[in-house]
């Protein structure tokens, strides 16, 4: 970086799209979108941290606060919840929209930005790797009981039985396709 020149902001680089009730946006709505470190950590304060769940990524190396599927509230992102949508969905509108709280995924995801979520998507996991992203994961995992389980996760269990036999945890972004 040049120096005299300033880093632009994930909320700058990826601002909000116009608001949308097409199929394809409302398929995004279905998959909670994932908060900054930030943004995640205002939804706490404001209360929700007991509707959010933790994402660990694919190679067991971080984990994500989302917004929970419905279901999976306090816990471990886990595929078998993934078919009941965003806790926050409800009769098509996001409640976390007129709090001020939507996700920045959310917020910028949308029919007319095919191919750029992922990057955004990407941008917000970097975020999740830094000191601070981990120490609001840690924090989070002790308050909902959850801290052994994400460390054990993390770093490898200390046994050899299995975690929680027949349980898929979800680590994967997926984008529902756009057109039709």
């Amino acid at each position: 970086m040049m120096k005299g020149t300033k880093r632009k902001s994930l909320l700058d680089k990826y601002p909000p799209s116009e608001p949308c009730s097409c199929d394809i946006c409302l398929a995004y709505c279905q998959r909670p979108g994932w908060w900054t470190v930030d943004e995640a950590t205002k939804a706490i304060r404001f209360g929700y941290a007991n509707r959010m769940m933790l994402e660990i990524s694919p190679e067991r190396t971080f984990g994500v606060l989302s917004p929970a599927f419905k279901g999976c509230e306090g816990k471990l992102a886990l595929n078998n919840y993934a078919q009941n949508g965003c806790n926050f969905l409800e009769n098509n509108l996001c409640q976390l929209h007129s709090a001020g709280l939507m996700p920045l995924e959310c917020q910028f995801c949308h029919h007319e930005r095919e191919g750029l979520g992922q990057k955004c998507h990407s941008d917000i996991e970097k975020e999740w790797k830094t000191e601070i992203g981990r120490a609001q994961v840690l924090k989070w995992t002790k308050k909902f009981r959850i801290y052994q389980q994400y460390l054990e996760i993390i770093k490898g269990p200390k046994s050899c039985r299995p975690l929680n036999p027949g349980a898929r945890y979800l680590h994967k972004r997926q984008f529902p396709p756009l057109g039709g």
